[in-house]
């Protein structure tokens, strides 16, 4: 079962974290393991329309049930530090591995 949740900041927008399987892809980037999960964050004015970002991507069956797995600060930050406030990297987390843009999951 997928885990997630989000947190409201204080201009009123929310972060949603995601962890979702990893969708089947013919490219790997480097340093991602083929299969498992990943952790998918999205940035947007509410909890919706973050689920809607992630619809539009073809992410059709996402969707967020409770509160059990909030970001973490630190996944907070790299989220409102990127400009398209969609972001990935594989779950559980390595310490060596960067945040990825979404298209790079999704390519």
């Amino acid at each position: 079962m997928p885990g997630g949740g989000f947190v409201r900041l204080p201009g009123g927008s929310v972060v949603v974290a995601l962890t979702l399987p990893r969708p089947p892809a013919e490219g790997v980037v480097e340093g991602a393991i083929e299969g498992g999960n990943v952790r998918v964050l999205v940035h947007a004015v509410n909890r919706a329309r973050a689920l809607t970002r992630l619809r539009n991507l073809g992410m059709r069956a996402v969707y967020l049930r409770g509160n059990a797995e909030p970001p973490t600060p630190d996944e907070i930050t790299a989220v409102l530090h990127h400009p398209d406030g969609l972001l990935w990297r594989c779950a559980p987390d390595r310490a060596a591995e960067l945040w990825h843009p979404i298209r790079a999951l999704l390519g």
